[in-house]
Parts: C-alpha cells; structure tokens; sequence
C-alpha cells in the first residue's frame, strides 16, 4: 500500500486508519508522515475483503508494499494464518512492528515485517502466498516485473488471489496465468482480484 500521494503534507487526523472487521474491528493505526505511503481507503478495503470473503481464514497472505500495513492487518484481524509485511521504508516498516506488537503482544498470530524493497525481497527463494497485495508506487514501473517475479519465482499457490492497485486508465500488467476475477474503480485507482490458475494440477 505504498505509492506516491499528493505533494501536500498529511494531518495527524488524515493519517490515521481503522480496522474494518474481525478481532480488532475498529482499533485505529496510525502511519508515518511520508508522501510515499498511499493507504487503501476503508470503502475499497471493505470491497476487497468482500470480494476474498472466506479465502482470508486460513489463508497465507504477502503485503508486498505494505505502507501503512492496513491490508495486512484487516487480513490477520480476519483470520488469516500468516501475513508477512514488505516495506522499502525503514520507518514505516517500524511502525507496521510497534502496531502488531501492541495489538498481538502474544504472537497469538503468525506475521513478519520485513524493511526491504519488494523486488530484492522476491529475488530470494519463494514461499508460496494465498494471498497477495500489491500495492506499489504508480510512478516506479515496478508492477510488471514484480508480478512476473511472484509467477515464476514460486511464490503463490495454486488459485492464489493477487490483489492490484494501479492507476484506474492502466490495464495491469500480469502473467497469463492470472485471470481477472473482480475490478472496480475509486477517483484516478483501479483496484482488481485476479486468481491464479495453472494447468498443472499437481502443482
């Protein structure tokens, strides 16, 4: 969920997002002051989460570029089995750690925040996802690469459903073994579920 915003600087009411359903319905996050952070607004989140309906329980879910980590915590708050967070910015991927350890002081839940950049992240050997979202910055032209890195790498599972933000006039670019299953579009973002699926039923 992170991309480039607007040039004018956030208010401290503006940075502040809330947790739509499951365990911690209505706990509040708050992220850090950077332009590059673009939160999913809640409307779009609740469509998302609809559109997954109960493929989040369970599920192994990558917040690719977490940002805010709202996608990644609506889905553990949902009840998926593992969410692993990749943020680029040290500062955010902080605060995404400080949120998760305040709210899971346990580690009744399965998560893991990684500050690294998402395609170095997937340079390594892949663990296969349920769940993506991606998220990236509109501006960067990381999409197309990313996407065909999560395919080939081995990183999504069988029926994997991969979640896209891009600018609403783009037609996203994804391997050929995704197919788009929902699309919406709020202002200037189009957001899509697209499922995976391959003709390897042993795989």
């Amino acid at each position: 969920m992170s991309g480039p915003s607007q040039t004018h600087p956030r208010g401290g009411a503006e940075r502040v997002l809330r947790i739509i359903s499951g365990a911690w319905r209505g706990r509040r996050l708050r992220f850090p002051p950077s332009p590059a952070i673009r939160p999913t607004p809640d409307r779009v989140r609740e469509t998302l989460f609809n559109w997954l309906a109960g493929a989040v329980v369970g599920a192994r879910c990558l917040d690719l570029f977490a940002g805010s980590g709202a996608l990644g915590l609506e889905a553990l708050s949902r009840g998926a089995r593992h969410v692993t967070f990749v943020e680029h910015e040290p500062s955010a991927a902080r605060a995404i750690e400080a949120c998760l350890a305040q709210w899971d002081p346990e580690r009744r839940c399965s998560w893991r925040v990684v500050a690294a950049d998402a395609q170095a992240f997937l340079g390594a050997a892949g663990q296969r996802f349920d769940i993506v979202f991606l998220d990236p910055p509109f501006t960067a032209g990381t999409l197309g690469p990313v996407t065909a890195r999560l395919e080939d790498g081995g990183w999504l599972a069988p029926g994997a459903g991969i979640y896209v933000e891009c600018p609403a006039a783009d037609v996203p670019p994804v391997p050929a073994a995704w197919a788009r299953a929902r699309s919406k579009r709020a202002g200037q973002v189009g957001y899509h579920l697209y499922l995976r699926h391959t003709g390897n039923a042993a795989e």
